[in-house]
């Protein structure tokens, strides 16, 4: 009889331990959305949160710094007119996050180096293609200024942000439910609802590869492996969550069943140390792989064990985390009550040196191509840098300002995805006239048309803030409310349980 033995591996003893509550990020009105998202977005310098919102929707942008209990009238990001639905930080620059909301559209926002000091409401640029809501957006990794988005118009869009128009608009069979670009953006892999996941060319929109995937009838997510290969999680025909590893040709490599719970998992994976993480929505646990080349393919290492179910995930980028301390990972778990809870992931070392074997080279923030020579064919690996004397973020400059314009002709004959690219970069008059003394984008309108004459703009800035004022003082009132039915649930759960006890 043959005895394999324990299979070693470095992670094989990475452990997750939770900050203190004053370290996390509490008091948080979390989005109550059903739709299946993470809610929660990190990079090094800020980190977002999707929040409920009465009339619109909104996002809150904290400093990494500011722990500790948040006023519930931070400023928030609001300017879409529904829902926010996701929302992902450039990988290029730290202050810019794009947005997909219910309202159809996608918006680009500018962060100010020290966080919001008041409501943001004017995006950067805002992208309009689609019909329906946007449920998803994703960066292009080694691309300045390409972002896919996904819609329940059965579409995904591939946007050049610097010219504000779609570079390749796709017609898909079902609603896109999560997507995943390669190591080197030269392809990318969208999950649908009918179970499948296709392979795209981004620059013509051709699908190069198509198969089935999990036969449950829940939401299948899916990640680009870095050689490769992909790596997806869904559900069997019986209703169990499963996890499974695919090649380069969608053939199946290893499926494995994982429990039998009804939460949609979100893979996050780290190129670096070949890990993926299961996040599962609603549980408690983190659970944690390694991808190798050896059977069978996919090696459970160890679980991160909690008491509170998680309503949101955030992911930070390896360039953000605390080489001192070996950490590997760091997780920002939204709970239902609020808080935004800090887990990082360490493995545990005795010496304080950098460790080479931990941190090899990573994706650092400065784009191997631009926009046009990634269009003229060109591809790149991304920008790899060290970390062994900490990360350094590389200076930015703010994306280039906004001009409105309105098409000339027949308005009457246009449809809405051509009218809608009215709001477009010009970056050639941003080089003349620059920008505002803040150093964010002016904007201007182009169409120089004139306002109507008897308006009174000092009358329509008042009216503005009156009604803030009031929504401001619903919100109070809404609050005061949940938390008065809150008390009387808690307490009417009370007396059940003292009745039930009195009866036995």
């Amino acid at each position: 009889m043959s005895f394999r033995g324990i299979r070693q591996s470095k992670f094989r003893h990475v452990f997750g331990q939770a900050l203190k509550r004053d370290q996390c990020y509490d008091n948080i009105r979390i989005t109550k959305s059903a739709w299946d998202s993470t809610f929660c977005a990190v990079n090094p310098k800020f980190v977002a949160i999707i929040t409920e919102a009465a009339g619109g929707g909104a996002f809150l942008v904290l400093p990494l710094e500011k722990t500790g209990r948040i006023d519930r009238d931070a400023p928030l990001v609001v300017g879409h007119k529904a829902a926010v639905l996701d929302i992902q930080w450039c990988p290029h620059n730290d202050d810019i996050i794009a947005s997909g909301s219910e309202d159809c559209t996608v918006k680009i926002w500018q962060i100010p180096d020290e966080g919001l000091i008041r409501n943001l409401e004017e995006p950067v640029v805002d992208l309009v293609a689609h019909q329906r809501r946007v449920g998803l957006v994703v960066w292009h990794p080694t691309v300045q200024n390409i972002l896919l988005s996904g819609g329940s118009d059965n579409k995904v869009v591939v946007w050049n942000i610097g010219t504000g128009e779609p570079v390749v608009e796709i017609d898909i069979p079902d609603i896109p439910l999560s997507a995943s670009w390669s190591w080197e953006g030269t392809k990318f892999v969208v999950s649908c609802k009918d179970r499948k996941v296709r392979v795209f060319d981004p620059r013509n929109g051709t699908t190069l590869k198509e198969a089935s995937t999990h036969e449950g009838s829940k939401p299948v997510q899916v990640v680009y492996l870095k050689n490769g290969n992909f790596f997806t999680t869904g559900f069997s025909r019986m209703g169990e969550r499963q996890y499974a590893l695919w090649d380069e040709n969608l053939t199946n490599m290893t499926i494995q069943e994982i429990d039998t719970s009804n939460g949609i998992i979100f893979p996050f994976y780290d190129p670096d140390t070949s890990m993926i993480y299961l996040c599962g929505k609603g549980d408690s646990v983190i659970r944690y792989f390694e991808v190798t080349d050896e059977l069978p393919f996919v090696h459970f290492l160890n679980t991160y064990q909690s008491s509170d179910p998680q309503r949101g995930i955030g992911w930070m980028p390896k360039r953000g985390l605390n080489v001192n301390s070996c950490e590997i990972a760091r997780f920002y778990k939204l709970h239902t009550k609020g808080l935004c809870e800090v887990i990082p992931m360490t493995v545990p070392r005795k010496s304080e040196l950098f460790q080479d074997d931990l941190y090899p080279d990573t994706i650092g923030d400065t784009p191997a191509l631009t926009a046009e020579e990634w269009l003229s064919g060109k591809d790149a690996p991304p920008i790899l840098i060290s970390l062994r004397d900490g990360y350094k973020p590389t200076k930015k400059s703010g994306i280039s300002k906004v001009v409105h314009r309105t098409a000339a002709g027949n308005q009457s004959n246009q449809t809405n995805a051509s009218s809608a690219r009215s709001a477009l970069l010009d970056e050639t008059a941003a080089s003349q006239s620059g920008t505002s003394a803040a150093g964010l984008p002016v904007v201007e309108n182009a169409c120089g048309t004139a306002l109507p004459p008897g308006l009174d703009i000092q009358k329509l800035f008042d009216d503005v803030r009156k009604l803030k004022i009031i929504a401001k003082g619903h919100e109070k009132r809404i609050k005061a409310l949940e938390e008065r039915l809150e008390t009387y649930e808690d307490s009417k759960e009370d007396e059940e349980a003292a009745a039930e006890d009195d009866s036995n």
